[in-house]
């Protein structure tokens, strides 16, 4: 009986456990959400536009999982895949991946692009104290009594005026017609001005408490809210609608309504689809032996390599995989793949790592420090001690450095073309740029764009002889010559569906619109009409972090100096492969093999060093002194069984 108690009670936790970040399938999920958090729960709803193939949305990904976690029951956390809800993006502008938009009563009170976590933590605080602020509502009684204690000769004809006023300047949905949020503070302002007390609010909308009975009135609910006929039968089932006798129009409302209850049926059962931030790094007592700092090509190699040695590392990276992880084209030049596309390679790479032992900890490195011993690894939300490091951190994307580029990053200024060409699908767009990765993202764009024009300050490519001649004979990509851009123009963004909520106080936000071209040789300059302009012109070592720590190469900066040809660096035990080593190179398939010969040397270093798994070796001594200290038997003697003081039944004394 108690076993069935225990396994009843387990169900119905699993009933109500629901996932902490919603993925939502369509355009009428979405306003339904959007709908019963306005009217019902008053909870703020934060939407994060992402795709798949975007690295920035795969490194903020867990950050933004992590802070659902945090502040659960306080906000709603929901992920819209723009690449299948098309619809949505157009609705809200989005112009830029990852996108997060901020909502509270059904209106967007914040937004912005790129994956800032300082930036999400401080928006969702906001926006929470908003909700919870904006959470009170003046009833009428409550209205006339204030005003029967502070001013008689109001009559209940003024104090419905009153009233009727607070009602008609809330904004948000309020089919009660009842003064609520900010315009009910607002008034209750005034009146403590005029007569030094304000009126007494009441809660709006109180916490969710699930009930034994939420199911079925669910259910019931859907029913209800159908608009069909409910009369009663001859059997006495008065609360079952007669579909016989019901219209078109109601047919169609009770197929809808059971849809929206059995998709609510199938959240509820959902799991967060976050498997590939599985496996995280947890603190323990004892030192890695191994930390590698980097998810790309060259840092996943080195886990390969190093978790069959048996040294259980941990990638310290955002789960994004590097610049590999951006390529929307298949990688054509790695032996042994053939038809696969970048983020598929990363994959593949990571559940090859998780399956020899290696744990992940998706953070930023912020910092090491090398002075001491075990070192450590420092993140934005962790310290890791380890005996060993691989620097494999890559490098990121150079810019123009020219105007209008910065104010319009996240408004069609991008240099991820796998991230955010879709979103200009059917538009004319700009490849600034001449070697694989411009040649990569004109190709990429031209599936979905109406024009691609790629901007060289050269007469010829450096890229790749395959990839420039596939740009130049492509029908749907032009290329201008020694050429560069001298300003990208914009236009103010227009969003009629937000127009009531337009802050006229906040500077106004642009969207690219064009673009000036100078002729590198003439001077002369001309102006071109683009909604996009995507820069691919090089990448800069990821390396900020490591200054102070090691010698950098003096004939490269911001390269890693490494001796010989090994991977060792200036301090021993920092290792460094990949992109931040590689002047010369820079490729896929030379990052893993530098991955690989980096953990190749961590592992003869630690040897050496005589660092070896110091857990194991914790408890084979204590081992060792518990059955050196029982002087009364020898280690052949030695019986556990015995240690039970007798208490294990069933079991031979002597085998």
């Amino acid at each position: 009986m108690l076993r069935f108690a225990l396994l009843l009670l387990s169900m119905t936790a699993l009933a109500y456990a629901r996932p902490i970040v919603r993925q939502i399938r369509s355009t009428h999920e979405f306003d339904r959400l959007m709908k019963k958090h306005s009217t019902q729960t008053g909870l703020p709803v934060i939407v994060d536009f992402y795709s798949d193939g975007c690295g920035p949305c795969r490194m903020i990904a867990p950050i933004f999982k992590k802070l659902a976690q945090e502040v659960e029951g306080k906000a709603v956390f929901v992920k819209v895949d723009t690449n299948q809800l098309h619809e949505l993006s157009s609705r809200y502008g989005v112009r830029s991946l990852p996108t997060f938009k901020f909502f509270l009563g059904g209106r967007k009170v914040n937004e912005f692009s790129g994956a800032g976590e300082q930036q999400l933590r401080q928006f969702t605080k906001d926006v929470i104290q908003k909700a919870e602020w904006e959470n009170v509502v003046l009833p009428m009684e409550n209205l006339v009594s204030y005003y029967g204690q502070q001013d008689a000769s109001k009559t209940t004809k003024d104090i419905e005026k009153v009233y009727k006023k607070c009602v008609d300047q809330v904004k948000d949905e309020n089919p009660d017609k009842l003064c609520v949020g900010a315009v009910a503070r607002n008034l209750a302002k005034s009146l403590k001005k005029k007569y030094g007390s304000g009126p007494e609010f009441e809660q709006r909308f109180l916490p969710e408490e699930p009930s034994t009975n939420e199911q079925s009135g669910d259910k019931k609910k859907a029913g209800e809210g159908s608009g069909g006929p409910k009369k009663s039968n001859k059997k006495g089932n008065s609360d079952k609608p007669n579909l016989h006798l019901a219209t078109k129009e109601e047919l169609l409302a009770e197929i809808e309504s059971r849809l929206d209850a059995e998709r609510d049926a199938q959240v509820e059962e959902e799991e967060d689809d976050e498997a590939e931030f599985e496996h995280g790094w947890e603190p323990s007592e004892w030192p890695e032996r191994v930390a590698i700092i980097g998810g790309g090509p060259a840092g996943l190699s080195a886990a390969i390599y190093a978790a069959r040695a048996g040294l259980k590392p941990v990638v310290v990276a955002p789960p994004m995989g590097g610049q590999l992880q951006g390529k929307g084209v298949d990688v054509e030049n790695y032996p042994g793949l053939f038809n696969v596309t970048g983020p598929a390679v990363v994959s593949l790479m990571r559940q090859q790592a998780i399956a020899y032992g290696a744990t992940f900890e998706a953070d930023v490195v912020v910092g090491i420090d090398a002075s001491v011993r075990p070192m450590k690894v420092k993140t934005n939300s962790s310290l890791i001690e380890t005996h060993s490091i691989i620097v494999a951190t890559g490098a990121e994307s150079n810019w123009l450095n020219v105007k209008g580029e910065y104010e319009m990053r996240g408004g069609g200024v991008s240099s991820c073309a796998t991230c955010d060409g879709h979103i200009y699908r059917g538009k004319h767009v700009l490849v600034v740029g001449g070697g694989d990765t411009a040649m990569e993202d004109a190709l990429v764009l031209a599936r979905t764009s109406e024009s691609v024009t790629v901007i060289h300050r050269r007469d010829t490519f450096r890229a790749s002889k395959v990839l420039a001649q596939r740009v130049s004979e492509h029908p749907s990509i032009s290329i201008k010559w020694n050429t560069v851009v001298a300003e990208i123009l914009g236009k103010p963004l227009s969003s009629p569906n937000d127009s009531e909520n337009v802050d006229l106080d906040a500077p106004a936000e642009k969207v690219v619109s064009g673009a000036v071209l100078k002729d590198v040789y003439t001077g002369e300059e001309t102006k071109v009409d683009v909604d996009a302009v995507f820069v691919a012109i090089g990448h800069t070592p990821t390396t900020s972090f490591l200054e102070g720590v090691v010698d950098f190469n003096p004939e490269h900066a911001g390269y890693v100096l490494t001796q010989g040809t090994s991977t060792k660096t200036s301090v021993p035990g920092i290792f460094a492969c990949g992109d931040v080593a590689d002047s010369i190179y820079r490729q896929a398939i030379t990052s893993a093999g530098s991955g690989a010969a980096a953990a190749l040397d961590a592992e003869r270093w630690l040897s050496e060093e005589g660092l070896g798994n110091e857990e194991s070796d914790f408890e084979a001594e204590l081992l060792a002194d518990i059955m050196a200290n029982d002087g009364r038997r020898s280690a052949e003697e030695y019986n556990v069984y015995e240690e039970a003081g007798g208490r294990v039944s069933g079991v031979k004394e002597e085998l």
